[in-house]
């Protein structure tokens, strides 16, 4: 299913679509396109009498319900399977932070992501409430759209609360009927500061991959949590938190082979077991995608996890916290980036070797923004315009690289990665990187040369990102 303005988008690919036997349906009344279903003028003819039970397809809870992409860690974008079972899950987590039937639900975040299609959409069918959908997240409209419609829980990311305190101060800003907040990576501080300003709103932090088998929630509040544990959690839901070699980029195991827990308070890599109640659907396609999620032999023979490629901790009394992300993904504009989708792009640039994609830490900004160190071909000059005008044509803006760093040759571990540690604590800084820096300069469209006053222009939040 596609929305008719998005037609375009599959026009040079429809033939090859079609030979593969795929329906392709608009969200619209016509298409110009042969071929096209059209859905909303049907919809329009639909009786309002019950289906008939001969027309519904037979499933199970291991039946697919749709696919959503995702990095999955390592690698590129990959089609997650979603399954009936999972989505059942995702569609009770309202429920389960209280908001019921009678609750009118915002929700301006894309549909392709899971939050939305699953615990959002599938949300408000499940409870039988009404959902504001909103096709695009308007910080300056955000309060308005809400007092407009009456709107008591909305769905947030946590970029999207940073967007709404950026925003100039208005008298009346308390002046809603906003009860809840339901979402996902909200940083301490702008969770506070969001509170101070808009309201005693409770806020419902959760956390869970797409694909995983495993999810928290942080149904009482708690500042900074992405979840709770209790005996009945422990009961239906299982996982650990194990020691990470973070240089290494694997799990740390002991002598027998076997991994370990860290303590209360530490930071481990969240696994968790794949069972017939939990299991891992994996990705569409090629098995080895799913196989590289997948962590064997753990604490016996045997066993079986699937691992998050999330770092995390557990206090003592209990609560989860997120502490980072592993792999080769980043998270930036509440998007995941996958480093080598991006290295590839920039790889296609006839003056370049080799390239080298990570994401780094802005001070006041939610996730990692993406940088690369690169290695020029032989005789071969760095064009700033040339490389812009690459970069914005072929990869999203949230995937853009803003810095670049050139390099003469390109640091390896000894299990042949490309270093990535020492360029992460580095980040964009001018004064401690020696070799050319460059910053994407979207008022020049170029990359230009990075300096001081740029570094503390974006410090001080002068210069957006």
């Amino acid at each position: 299913m596609i929305k008719k303005n998005l037609v375009d988008v599959v026009k040079d690919i429809l033939t090859n679509i079609q030979e593969n036997n795929i329906s392709v349906w608009v969200m619209g009344k016509t298409c110009t396109l042969h071929g096209v279903n059209t859905l909303a003028d049907k919809v329009e003819e639909v009786p309002d009498s019950p289906v008939s039970g001969t027309w519904k397809s037979t499933v199970n809870l291991k039946s697919t319900f749709l696919y959503i992409f995702t990095s999955g860690t390592t690698g590129l974008p990959k089609a997650a399977v979603i399954t009936q079972l999972q989505s059942l899950r995702a569609s009770a987590g309202f429920s389960v932070f209280g908001v019921t039937k009678d609750d009118i639900i915002y929700v301006a975040l894309p549909l392709y992501h899971g939050a939305a299609s699953l615990l959002g959409i599938c949300g408000c069918i499940e409870l039988g409430a009404t959902l504001v959908l909103k096709k695009k997240f308007s910080a300056s409209q955000f309060w308005n759209d809400c007092r407009k419609y009456n709107v008591t829980v909305f769905q947030y990311i946590g970029e999207l609360c940073r967007y709404l305190c950026n925003q100039p101060k208005i008298e009346g800003e308390k002046n809603h009927q906003v009860r809840m907040a339901v979402g996902n990576g909200i940083r301490p501080e702008v969770w506070k500061e969001f509170l101070e300003r808009f309201g005693d709103i409770k806020m419902c932090e959760f956390y869970g991959a797409t694909e995983g088998n495993i999810f928290f929630m942080n149904y009482t509040g708690k500042l900074g949590a992405v979840g709770r544990i209790n005996s009945l959690y422990k009961a239906f839901l299982s996982y650990k938190l194990v020691k990470y070699d973070a240089q290494k980029e694997t799990p740390i195991r002991n002598e027998q082979g076997q991994c370990e827990k860290v303590g209360k308070g530490e930071t481990g890599l969240l696994i968790s077991p794949v069972t017939k109640w939990n299991p891992f659907s994996g990705y569409a396609g090629n098995k080895k995608f799913s196989q590289q999620k997948l962590l064997e032999d753990v604490f016996k023979k045997g066993d079986l996890y699937f691992n998050t490629g999330d770092l995390m901790s557990e206090s003592q009394d209990g609560y989860i916290y997120f502490r980072d992300r592993i792999g080769d993904t980043f998270r930036w504009k509440g998007e995941n980036v996958a480093t080598t989708e991006v290295a590839e792009i920039i790889g296609m640039l006839d003056v370049v070797e080799e390239a080298n994609v990570y994401g780094v830490a802005v001070q006041g900004y939610e996730g990692r923004i993406g940088m690369a160190a690169i290695i020029l071909k032989p005789g071969q000059e760095f064009k700033g315009k040339k490389v812009y005008n690459h970069i914005v044509k072929h990869l999203p803006s949230y995937a853009y690289p803003r810095f670049l760093r050139i390099q003469e040759f390109m640091e390896m571990t000894g299990t042949f990665k490309r270093k990535k540690m020492k360029f992460v604590e580095e980040a964009f800084n001018p004064m401690i990187i020696t070799e050319p820096l460059y910053f994407l300069d979207t008022f020049e469209k170029s990359y230009i040369l990075m300096t001081e006053q740029i570094y503390d222009q974006i410090l001080s939040f002068k210069i957006k990102l």
